[in-house]
């Protein structure tokens, strides 16, 4: 399990135009190569009058699937260029389409690696990319007299609070990085003196887009 990596939250289109040649480039999160060869058919269609359909994606926690191609553009052109500029923002479950219309300019080899590495580029500055981090939602039970040393220390923490209840304690649920859970928990117990239980609800990736927390599936918008 990674503990955390960026991703695409939503996609975006960038263009650039080279000696009259348009590239158009799309960006989107994809899970499978199922859904990545999909996105390229919905593409095809959408531009069916266009030259090329060159693509990269990145796939996998571990970046098991890696697939670029040129479609038709001198070989290393295209495809690879494109990846790099993926791999580069370190990106996983990630793909890009860029699709070209021919001005009738030749651009060369290396003029063919620039204009689509800009286009992802611009592609990838149009879209809107969060950093998934694998975390933990901690409930913690105190009494009164220990709730404002809590929320000091979270606050010091920039942890934020997902939940609270009020009743005869105090019930929270806070929700943190995975790696931070066992000094918070020791800090916890130290603030207090001993006066709270602690307990670890459940795992899952969250990610902050701004300013509020997203989880579930709303990281897939």
């Amino acid at each position: 399990m990674l503990e955390k990596y960026k991703t695409i939250y939503q996609g975006g289109q960038g263009e650039i135009v080279e000696k009259k040649s348009r590239f158009l480039a799309d960006i989107r999160l994809v899970h499978s190569e199922e859904e990545a060869l999909a996105f390229l058919e919905e593409i095809r269609k959408k531009y069916w009058d266009a030259r090329h359909h060159c693509f990269a994606y990145v796939i996998g926690e571990h970046r098991e699937i890696v697939r670029c191609s040129d479609d038709g553009e001198p070989g290393g052109t295209a495809g690879r260029p494109m990846l790099d500029v993926l791999l580069g923002e370190e990106l996983y479950n990630t793909m890009a389409v860029v699709t070209r219309y021919f001005g009738g300019t030749l651009l060369g080899t290396g003029g063919l690696v620039r204009a689509y590495s800009k286009a992802v580029q611009g592609g990838l500055a149009a879209s809107r990319i969060i950093e998934k981090q694998y975390g933990v939602l901690l409930e913690i039970h105190t009494d009164y007299n220990g709730v404002g040393k809590i929320q000091y220390l979270l606050g010091q923490r920039g942890i934020p609070v997902m939940e609270s209840e009020y009743t005869d304690q105090v019930k929270l649920k806070v929700l943190l990085p995975k790696p931070e859970t066992e000094a918070l928990k020791a800090a916890l117990v130290e603030a207090t003196s001993g006066r709270v239980r602690l307990r670890e609800a459940e795992e899952l990736y969250f990610a902050l887009l701004d300013g509020q927390v997203i989880t579930g599936e709303a990281l897939e918008a």
